[in-house]
């Protein structure tokens, strides 16, 4: 997971209001208007997209055709975010991700769209137990969100990766299939 959530205000109708659905290409836009923020994409392995045709054709050649790839929506409406769980070469573990425009950080809605990720997506990949997710040590507000929503926090994995040039340490995350869902 690599977006950030500010704390949560408890009770939020938006929190309350957030559903998960297939991308479909007539989103792009909706998307454009956070995979282009660089403040969004600050924690992502990849750049904020400058180009509509490249994420069309991202949409196109890698989310449409993902196992599990959904956007997030408040209320049925566009997508304000988008949240995947990708199998590993090990059947049994899939690694999420999250992503969330930044109008709608601090109001509770990764915690909730990470909620509904769990509560379905062993039904939806055959085979996967354990969800994981890696987070940047210095993201503390996407740590609590996924705490929230009943992730386990394993470890810390020191200079694990290179993010936009920099050796990062990653927190890891999980939630098995066992673990009792979060209300």
């Amino acid at each position: 997971m690599d977006q950030e959530e500010a704390p949560a205000q408890p009770g939020s109708a938006r929190a309350d209001a957030v559903t998960l659905r297939p991308f479909d290409l007539a989103d792009v836009d909706a998307m454009m208007a956070w995979a282009s923020d660089p403040v969004v994409t600050a924690f992502m392995t990849w750049d904020a997209y400058t180009s509509r045709d490249a994420l069309l054709a991202f949409m196109r050649d890698a989310v449409l055709p993902h196992p599990w790839f959904r956007a997030v929506c408040l209320g049925g409406g566009e997508p304000v975010g988008a949240v995947s769980v990708t199998p590993t070469d090990d059947r049994c573990r899939a690694e999420l991700c999250v992503v969330l425009a930044r109008a709608h950080w601090g109001k509770g809605v990764a915690t909730a769209a990470l909620k509904r990720a769990v509560a379905t997506v062993f039904g939806d990949l055959d085979g996967v137990e354990r969800v994981e997710a890696l987070v940047d040590a210095d993201n503390a507000a996407s740590q609590r969100a996924l705490e929230k929503a009943g992730f386990q926090r394993e470890a810390v994995l020191r200079s694990y990766c290179v993010v936009k040039g920099r050796l990062r340490d990653m927190v890891i995350y999980s939630f098995i299939s066992t673990d009792p869902l979060v209300d």
